[in-house]
């Protein structure tokens, strides 16, 4: 999955980018206080996307 796509997916959701670290975007979901972290990379395996999700407390994509 393109992290585009994902990133767009987490705001469609609600998440927010919280800040960014050193290799990795910090993304927030401030209906539960769940955060996540994006890697940069310009593909992302489809199992980190369902877990980066799950984690924001979010639907998988």
């Amino acid at each position: 999955m393109k992290r585009r796509d994902l990133v767009r997916h987490l705001d469609k959701n609600g998440c927010y980018l919280d800040r960014e670290g050193a290799n990795h975007s910090i993304h927030r979901n401030p209906e539960n206080g769940r955060y996540a972290a994006v890697p940069r990379h310009r593909e992302i395996k489809e199992t980190t996307a369902r877990t980066i999700c799950d984690q924001l407390g979010i639907s998988r994509p």
